[in-house]
C-alpha cells in the first residue's frame, strides 16, 4: 500500500503566455512586409544582400516613441524607393540582438548592408532630420559595430605602439 506522500504531485502545466508585439509593430510586419527578426535569423536575413533597416521599438509603455518610429519607417522606405528592406526585432529578444550590434537606446534603427553593420539612428526624429540621416546612413560604408570588445589588428598592420 502506498501513501499519498509517496505519489508525485502532478499540477496542470500552463503554456507560457506568448509575448506579443504592439499593434503598430505587427502592422509594420503584416501590412508593410517587414521581417520578424531574432538572434538566430538576423544574420542570414541581413546577408540576403543590399541595405537593411532593423527596428528596435522597445517596450511601448517605457518607450512610446518606438511606436511612432514603427509608423514612420514605411514612409521613410517609400522616400527611398527600392533602397532598403525592413525588419523588426521581436520585443522579448531585443536586448540580446541589441548587444550584438551595440544598440543602446530605444527606439533605434539599425542599418546593415550585405550582412555587415553600417550605422544606428536612435530616437524619434523630425521628418527632415530623418530624411537627411537615412540618406547619410545609406551612403556610409560598412564598419565595425560599436560593441564591447578589442579590435583585432592583423600582424601585418603598421605598428603604432607607444614604445
Amino acid at each position: 500500500m502506498t501513501s499519498l506522500a509517496d505519489e508525485p504531485i502532478k499540477l496542470p502545466v500552463q503554456a507560457p503566455r506568448p509575448i506579443e508585439a504592439s499593434p503598430l509593430v505587427e502592422r509594420l510586419v503584416n501590412a508593410h512586409g517587414a521581417a520578424w527578426l531574432d538572434a538566430e535569423n538576423i544574420q542570414a536575413w541581413s546577408a540576403l544582400g543590399g541595405d537593411r533597416v532593423v527596428l528596435f521599438a522597445g517596450d511601448p509603455v517605457r518607450f512610446p516613441e518606438g511606436q511612432d518610429v514603427a509608423v514612420v519607417l514605411p514612409e521613410l522606405q517609400r522616400s527611398f524607393p527600392g533602397r532598403f528592406a525592413i525588419g523588426a526585432v521581436l520585443r522579448h529578444l531585443e536586448d540580446a540582438v541589441a548587444r550584438r550590434y551595440g544598440v543602446q537606446r530605444w527606439p533605434s534603427l539599425l542599418f546593415l548592408r550585405d550582412g555587415q553593420y553600417v550605422a544606428t539612428l536612435a530616437g524619434m526624429l523630425d521628418w527632415d532630420v530623418y530624411l537627411a540621416e537615412v540618406a547619410r546612413c545609406l551612403a556610409l560604408p560598412v564598419s565595425r559595430a560599436p560593441t564591447i570588445g578589442i579590435p583585432v589588428v592583423s600582424a601585418g598592420a603598421a605598428d603604432s605602439s607607444c614604445h
